[in-house]
């Protein structure tokens, strides 16, 4: 289900670089969606979530189903409010907040003024999607990943729809993208109650602050806000810098960070996602062993989809970027330009993946406060390594800078789960280090022999550029897991129990 997700995401981003290019009208669309998108990964998917499924899992563990029902009322009562007031004060001051998280379009009225009007539409998306992520923690607890997993697709219908047809309709035809995520966010709400429901958790909302496993949420979320979502504000920051380079870097950025969150959506938040819940029960069991061998076990499964991934994506930048995104509006420059940020986002992407399933090692244990450390010092890291290499590279400086800091993140996190004993190395690394070092090598002889010259990608028309793509990705992929099972590794290596 996040495959497919992810995939309708990159047809959405297709659709919208088709539609807008990587102009002003889309500079200003993609700073009112990161705004809202970011604090939903922040507060939602980061902090909400790490904080509320321990919490939850251990009331499913040792509580009755009818404590269980009043703490989501009163988690849903609580998180309801807070996000209405939050919203509603947001939509007021959306100019204020264009000029805080784009400060570089203060000296374009065009680009400001586009970016505030879409602001006050998408911002109650985080409302919304919010309390979506609210429904779907609750499922995810139950194990029910596959309707949560699902929902994200509506999101991307919503906008590839609003693009096409709502668009030609519409006096700034760009404002219709903004249409889209609010739309998206009802849909996406909406769809996730029927399965809440189905399990007698659909939540009566209750206000009550001084509900125990309420306070013991909030206790978590505060340094949470920092730990798992470092990434996310690396990534915001390097929108703030890029919007005071030249038009066209804000877009660069979005349409390479859009193609290294494919692997990781798919394979790294999955992992993770499935992983805090069974982590979470295993500590309130006391099963120290199994909790070790589940983090290892998630350690494994992203450095056989993570290591191929970043190499294909650095290998193939401009390959992708023009198969994807070079129609319409999308000149070959902003190929070249997307191409050096992807190149960047590459050299990160396992690090990324890697913070999605080490951080849940400590939240599940419900400590918080080790990772919001390690997330300030990624942070800051994170502003000197921007600071250093903004000049050289320019938006590709940024996009450096992201990948180095996550590598730090990575590994401190690493370091201190060692150290505490939560982590602790399972037998075969070796081999298993051989063995994908193997297929990576083999993967990357392929590519590099199959692939044609930047320059016939560029001229060639969509339908060639996508069957040469067609064939390098099963060629890669066919050779990838071919040299995997002539090494040794099996299916059954990977069925976590």
């Amino acid at each position: 289900m996040t495959m497919l997700s992810r995939v309708l995401g990159l047809v959405r981003d297709m659709v919208i670089a088709r539609y807008f290019g990587a102009g002003a009208g889309a500079d200003a669309f993609f700073v009112a969606f990161k705004i809202p998108n970011f604090l939903r990964r922040l507060f939602a998917e980061g902090a909400f979530a790490q904080a509320f499924v321990p919490v939850l899992s251990s009331y499913r563990q040792q509580e009755s189903i009818t404590e269980v029902r009043r703490l989501v009322n009163a988690v849903a009562g609580v998180l309801g409010l807070v996000l209405l007031g939050v919203t509603a004060v947001a939509m007021l001051g959306a100019p204020l907040l264009t000029a805080v998280f784009a400060p570089g379009f203060l000296d374009d009225d065009l680009k400001f003024g586009l970016a505030s009007d879409m602001l006050r539409i998408t911002f109650p998306y985080l409302l919304l999607v919010s309390l979506t992520a609210f429904a779907g923690s609750i499922l995810n607890s139950y194990d029910r990943f596959a309707v949560p997993a699902f929902t994200p697709v509506l999101l991307n219908l919503a906008m590839i729809s609003a693009a096409i047809f709502l668009s030609p309709l519409m006096e700034t035809p760009v404002i219709a993208l903004a249409w889209g995520v609010f739309i998206a966010g009802a849909l996406q709400l909406f769809f996730q109650l029927p399965f809440l429901m189905q399990l007698g958790l659909m939540p009566r909302p209750k206000v009550d602050y001084r509900h125990e496993g309420v306070r013991r949420i909030m206790k978590l979320m505060v340094p949470a806000l920092f730990g798992v979502s470092v990434s996310q504000i690396n990534l915001l920051l390097d929108t703030v810098l890029a919007s005071f380079l030249q038009t066209g870097s804000v877009s660069w950025l979005y349409y390479s960070d859009r193609l290294s969150e494919l692997p990781l959506g798919v394979f790294g938040i999955a992992i993770a996602t499935v992983i805090l819940p069974s982590l979470s029960r295993k500590h309130a069991a006391e099963s120290a062993d199994q909790f070790a061998a589940t983090l290892d076990w998630a350690v494994r499964a992203v450095l056989l989809i993570g290591l191929p991934a970043a190499l294909a994506l650095a290998l193939l930048a401009e390959p992708l970027i023009a198969t994807l995104f070079h129609y319409g509006e999308v000149t070959d420059r902003d190929v070249t330009m997307a191409a050096q940020s992807l190149r960047a986002y590459s050299a990160g992407l396992l690090a990324f993946m890697l913070i999605k399933v080490l951080a849940p090692g400590y939240f599940a244990r419900q400590d918080t406060k080790t990772p919001v450390k390690i997330g300030i010092i990624a942070m800051v890291a994170n502003m000197v390594f921007n600071l250093a290499l903004i000049f050289p590279l320019a938006h590709a400086g940024l996009a450096l800078a992201t990948s180095l800091s996550a590598w730090l993140n990575t590994a401190l996190l690493w370091r201190g789960l060692i150290r505490e004993g939560a982590w602790k190395w399972q037998p075969g690394w070796t081999r298993f280090l051989v063995q994908i070092g193997l297929a990576n090598a083999a993967l990357a002889a392929v590519i590099l022999w199959l692939q044609p010259p930047v320059g016939q990608w560029l001229m060639a028309g969509g339908l060639q550029r996508a069957t040469d793509m067609g064939i390098l990705v099963v060629s890669g992929v066919a050779v990838y897991f071919i040299v995997l099972a002539l090494a040794g590794v099996r299916v059954r290596h990977f069925r976590h129990r």
